[in-house]
């Protein structure tokens, strides 16, 4: 089974590696992986408390313990499992952004995108769909700039999920 995921993440790396994008496709992928290194998420927060109404204080608590505690997991996981970066085995063909740490398995910037998503859209459901752009645009770009493995990012963007909604339903 891990071979068979293994082979298909490294297609898949191969044919995004010789694809060169639009320029505006790029760009959104720049900027999806930026924000998703936190800027997007403070803000939000940041926005949410002086604006979120009387759930504020909860909605931010849970979207920010559950974020925590997606970084914990993800460095953790990471050190166990030790996976190289997609861009350490076959460098991309137009992106030069440098990885946050060494190593590929699971995706931080996607759990931590969804662990953070997930929490906000329940306590904010009109806020739901431009959260789920930024948390899928944040997972796609680790893709695309090959900085993770396709799997990473699904794993890691599922731990995250699970984590936000236990966040959820242990502050509601």
């Amino acid at each position: 089974m891990f071979s068979y995921i293994s082979t298909r993440d490294h297609d898949l790396m191969r044919k995004l590696n010789g694809w060169r994008p639009p320029r505006w496709v790029r760009a959104w992928m720049i900027l999806a992986s930026r924000l998703g290194d936190g800027w997007l998420w403070y803000a939000i927060g940041l926005i949410l408390l002086f604006f979120g109404g009387p759930v504020r204080f909860v909605a931010v608590g849970a979207a920010t313990v559950s974020a925590a505690l997606s970084l914990g997991l993800f460095l953790r996981i990471k050190r166990i499992i030790n996976r190289r970066r997609p861009c350490e085995i076959e460098s991309c063909s137009w992106s030069t952004l440098l990885p946050p740490d060494q190593f590929s398995f699971p995706s931080g910037h996607s759990m931590t995108a969804f662990s953070v998503t997930v929490p906000l859209s329940l306590f904010y459901p009109s806020l739901e769909p431009g959260l789920l752009f930024c948390a899928f645009s944040i997972a796609l770009s680790r893709v695309m700039l090959g900085l993770h493995f396709l799997s990473d990012v699904l794993v890691g963007s599922a731990l995250g999920a699970i984590l936000g909604y236990t966040m959820y339903r242990i502050v509601t």
